[in-house]
């Protein structure tokens, strides 16, 4: 019997790697399997791990400008023979570097994305893998754009400043000075939010408040995307409010598209495509997938629902495991999931549940009860095919 073991990460828990490595453990505890393991992601938190994972590629560290100025380092990958970067935005501006009082969506800046964007292309790189997810900011990219050359100018002629409160003061785009090497460079940005750059589902109002905005700078914020939206369409002529995405990672994605030239690719779908998933699956009996939460959300999109639709194109048995299944539904076996189950073995707070040690030992567990279970399956087939068998020669 041949399983695929394709998890996500249980976020601020367990990597996608060792999530994988936990359940294929269970599974060999079960025995007579043949375990395939492939790190997976949907262009959020752990994309550079499981795409450096699946092409043996390299990590780099470089120390680029945080989301509140201060430096950072941030890891991004080089895969396919150093050819292609793989960049999580969230590793220079993402949610995680700031603790909970420093939250501040109306300063917080992309800057350091686009250093990230510089140091690779100065290595050479002509193609790069950008992860939309996770970030603290809502500047609509102007940040990562100014690291790169762009400069927005207010009516003087000084430049309007950093982060989202900066974008109601923008008067000028000027791109004379974008460095040189990024004619040189294609991105692929993955992104698996449709959300416009502004209004009541934009980047300020959807997003803001998980940034540490208020109300009142909600409103400010959202006020600044309209402009600079509106900006864009007079001097670019470009239409950023019509493009599905736009308002991604706090406008980054309206970044991308209007002055990277790059669309916006279905996230999940490209990474699994880029991860070599389908040649995974095509002669797969089982696939074992999930997430640290599955819910409504997770058939919207998420890694697991990916899975799941690639592994039905040829007829896997998909499993999907989870820390919490609470709010789990229906939608999950309409996408292709048929069953899924909780990791947690019994009443227990959800730090607990979240200590890496803890979902580790729980997900070896469970890996190996559904090993005995499809084992158990199989024997059951095969004592069905033998009466069925028998009773033909009688």
């Amino acid at each position: 019997m041949k399983i695929v073991v394709a998890m996500d990460s249980l976020k601020g828990s367990v990597s996608s790697e060792d999530a994988n490595r936990a359940i294929a453990k269970g599974l060999r505890l079960a025995g007579g399997m043949d375990i395939h393991q492939v790190p997976i992601a949907d262009g959020g938190e752990g994309t550079v791990a499981a795409l450096v994972s699946a092409h043996k590629g390299t990590l780099v560290h470089v120390n680029v400008t945080g989301p509140l100025g201060k430096p950072v380092k941030a890891t991004y990958g080089l895969i396919k023979k150093g050819t292609t970067a793989v960049i999580e935005i969230a590793e220079a501006c993402g949610l995680p570097l700031l603790k909970k009082e420093e939250l501040n969506s109306i300063s917080t800046t992309s800057y350091g994305v686009g250093e990230q964007i510089l140091d690779a292309a100065g290595k050479g790189c002509t193609d790069i893998i950008i992860g939309l997810g996770g970030s603290s900011t809502t500047d609509a990219g102007i940040g990562m754009l100014q690291a790169l050359g762009f400069q927005f100018l207010t009516d003087t002629g000084s430049s309007a400043g950093y982060g989202g409160r900066s974008l109601k003061h923008i008067s000028v785009i000027d791109s004379s000075n974008v460095h040189p090497s990024l004619e040189k460079v294609c991105f692929h940005v993955a992104c698996d939010v449709t959300n416009p750059l502004h209004g009541p589902n934009g980047a300020a109002f959807v997003f803001g408040k998980q940034k540490g905005a208020g109300p009142q700078e909600i409103a400010a914020l959202d006020e600044g995307l309209k402009h600079f939206s509106s900006l864009a369409s007079k001097q670019l002529g470009i239409d950023l409010q019509s493009i599905p995405g736009s308002g991604a990672a706090g406008g980054l994605g309206a970044a991308f598209t209007a002055f990277l030239h790059s669309p916006l690719l279905p996230g999940v779908d490209y990474i699994l495509t880029e991860l070599g998933l389908r040649e995974m699956l095509h002669d797969a009996d089982v696939v074992i997938t999930g997430e640290g939460k599955l819910d409504g959300q997770s058939s919207m999109g998420k890694a697991p629902s990916g899975v799941a639709k690639l592994a039905k194109q040829f007829g896997s048995t998909v499993i999907a495991l989870a820390g919490d299944v609470s709010d789990a539904d229906k939608s999950l076996h309409e996408i292709g999931i048929d069953a899924y189950f909780s990791i947690v073995p019994g009443p227990v707070t959800l730090e607990k549940a979240m200590e890496s040690d803890s979902a580790t030992h729980n997900l070896t567990r469970t890996g190996e009860q559904v090993g005995r279970m499809l084992l158990l399956s199989m024997k059951t087939k095969d004592y069905t095919r033998s009466n069925q068998h028998s009773g033909g020669h009688h």
